[in-house]
């Protein structure tokens, strides 16, 4: 574990978010900064972003003058580079590499543009792959990583060391927070890259509108995964803007899991698809179970909103909104 990181006094920092503030969210297009745009100009905020084509957060030099010139208040850094186990395969080098770049340009631009505030977002797979369950902050550079995504976690784990160290020699109010599996709005539906959750409302959608009588799904669907609304999430960050100022990361997610199997049953009933659920035992389950440790934020006084089978069909009818073609 990182060692603990003397950084400024919540008293020295009051208060940590304006009523009002500018708010520069890199990564605004993606399924975690979409829906933290949605949310701060809900809370009233001014949000400013640029996509790519405006500005590459991956070159240093632009990315500094850009913080200088338009002087946010804070900056919440949701950009990354970011794919599913066959990605992050094949492609390490991106993976690091953009990462790495990203992270320096926008952390170290913030500091230099004079920025005060700054949130960086990980991800629960900084931690090791056999970490204990539910998973503390202070598990993180315990044991080995899980070598599929290891250059990944690599990337997100010098973040977080990075925002530490700009605490400790400058006194910057920067956090870091690690979130868990994400869903909702803005989510990736490509059945060759998707996550568990959205590829499961896909094959079921499909199963249901080819008149399919089965679906068939990989392992025994014992694993137990964790899921978190990203409406929630974006919710728990403003709530870290406006209250915290610590030196570890803070893990964000609900607290509660449940199998795979139960979540297919609750996305088969979501979709209305009326066929079986067939399961591949051939194939591998992967990792036994993966929940964060939540104390430190509940500790702030936040509790996600959003039940996980309303969630789940509040984004069933956002993908059948956003493709009106998939019947």
């Amino acid at each position: 574990m990182t060692p603990a990181i003397p950084g400024p006094s919540q008293e020295s920092v009051r208060p940590l978010l304006r009523p009002g503030s500018r708010i520069f969210v890199a990564g605004h297009r993606g399924l975690v900064g979409s829906a933290l745009v949605r949310r701060l100009a809900a809370d009233g905020h001014e949000v400013l972003t640029r996509g790519r084509d405006e500005l590459d957060l991956r070159d240093a030099a632009p990315t500094e003058a850009f913080l200088r010139e338009s002087r946010p208040d804070a900056v919440v850094l949701a950009a990354a580079k970011v794919g599913g186990i066959m990605a992050n395969s094949t492609h390490p080098v991106q993976f690091l590499e953009d990462n790495l770049r990203i992270q320096l340009a926008v952390i170290a631009g913030a500091h230099a543009a004079g920025i005060r505030r700054l949130l960086f977002l990980g991800s629960s797979c900084i931690y090791p792959k056999h970490a204990p369950q539910p998973i503390p902050e202070s598990a993180l550079l315990t044991g080995p990583l899980e070598p599929t995504n290891e250059a990944y976690a690599l990337a997100k784990i010098a973040g977080i060391v990075q925002v530490q160290s700009y605490r400790r020699q400058h006194g910057a109010s920067y956090i870091s927070a690690m979130p868990t599996n994400l869903y909702g709005p803005g989510d990736n539906f490509d059945l060759e890259t998707s996550h568990v959750l959205p590829a499961l409302i896909r094959r079921f959608h499909e199963a249901k509108r080819d008149g399919a009588g089965e679906v068939t799904l990989w392992g025994s669907g014992s694993p137990r995964r964790e899921f978190l609304h990203v409406d929630d999430l974006a919710a728990a960050c403003v709530r870290l803007l406006e209250s915290y100022d610590g030196d570890e990361p803070v893990n964000v997610g609900c607290g509660e899991d449940l199998t795979i199997r139960e979540l297919a049953e609750t996305v088969k009933e979501v979709t209305g698809f009326r066929g079986a659920i067939v399961w591949d035992t051939s194939k591998p389950d992967g990792t036994p179970r993966k929940l964060l440790d939540v104390t430190r934020l509940s500790s702030l006084g936040f509790t996600p909103r959003i039940p996980l089978r309303d969630g789940i069909a509040r984004t069933y009818a956002w993908w059948l909104g956003a493709h009106a073609t998939v019947g």
